[in-house]
């Protein structure tokens, strides 16, 4: 399981950020939060080698991948009054283009998957973490304004996420391993919501609207600074590496700063993304 999210590594020498006192502090939640997902770690691993018995309404072991993805979908799909979740990248067991709601028809003939929905539930509160493989990921940044427009809340970390699904603080699934994930139930569904609400806490928003910067800024934004490669960026906005270059460096004489790591941490500190 990957760890969970950190704070990011780099950051101006001259910041505030830079004092022994606040890397200290930094360090220390890291510490914290990375203690969280090897305990939670550690008890499903555990748990899911001995599931079996009286234990089945507590746990539940899913190893088969088409399993998975009609699971995962079912609990999206359906969720009541909210859904929780971390998206990762390298997504075998649900690729980002058949969650799309102009994907895939609703019965496929590839045998890739189970059958596809349109839509979600309108009353339900929707909260998704995603990180820097997801954004790398086709389609990725699709999906995700697609969950903005639908008013869903979308934020990202810098580190890489496990892959977590919680529906209704009822039901949660786990991948503890690839092909290899665990359906919670109360009561053991409250380590995977603690572990989500302290990621929540420490992510950022993927997009926001305020401000005077356009969206095509704001994504360049988001996507450097979550670690991707210009090329990478410009392989997702459909555009040419010249021209992220040429959009960032005017975003650096904008914020009156020298470096990309300083015009990160402008971003970050003026709201920027």
């Amino acid at each position: 399981m990957s760890p969970v999210p950190g704070t990011p590594s780099q950051q101006p020498a001259d910041s505030a950020a830079s004092s022994p006192a606040l890397r200290a502090s930094l360090t220390e939640l890291q510490d914290h939060l990375r203690g969280t997902n090897a305990a939670l770690t550690r008890l499903l691993g555990q748990w899911g080698s001995g599931t079996g018995g009286n234990d089945e309404h507590v746990v539940r072991v899913w190893e088969s991948r088409e399993e998975q993805a009609r699971r995962i979908y079912d609990m999206e799909y359906s969720a009541r009054t909210s859904l929780f979740g971390f998206q990762s990248g390298a997504n075998t067991v649900a690729p980002v283009p058949t969650t799309l709601p102009d994907g895939p028809e609703e019965h496929r003939s590839d045998g890739a998957g189970p059958p596809m929905r349109k839509d979600g539930n309108p009353d339900a509160s929707y909260r998704i973490v995603v990180d820097r493989d997801f954004l790398s990921e086709p389609a990725a940044l699709r999906a995700l304004d697609l969950r903005v427009e639908r008013g869903h809340q979308v934020r990202v970390v810098d580190q890489p996420l496990i892959k977590l699904l919680i529906a209704d603080g009822e039901t949660a699934m786990v991948q503890v391993e690839p092909g290899r994930s665990l359906e919670l139930r109360p009561p053991l569904v409250v380590l995977a919501i603690e572990l989500f609400e302290s990621v929540w806490r420490r992510s950022r928003p993927y997009l926001r609207e305020d401000g005077d910067l356009s969206p095509t800024d704001r994504r360049i934004l988001q996507l450097m600074l979550s670690g991707l490669t210009d090329a990478a960026t410009a392989h997702q906005l459909g555009t040419s590496p010249r021209t992220v270059q040429r959009r960032v460096r005017a975003l650096m004489d904008l914020a009156a700063v020298t470096s990309r790591v300083q015009l990160g941490w402008y971003a970050m500190r003026n709201n920027w993304v």
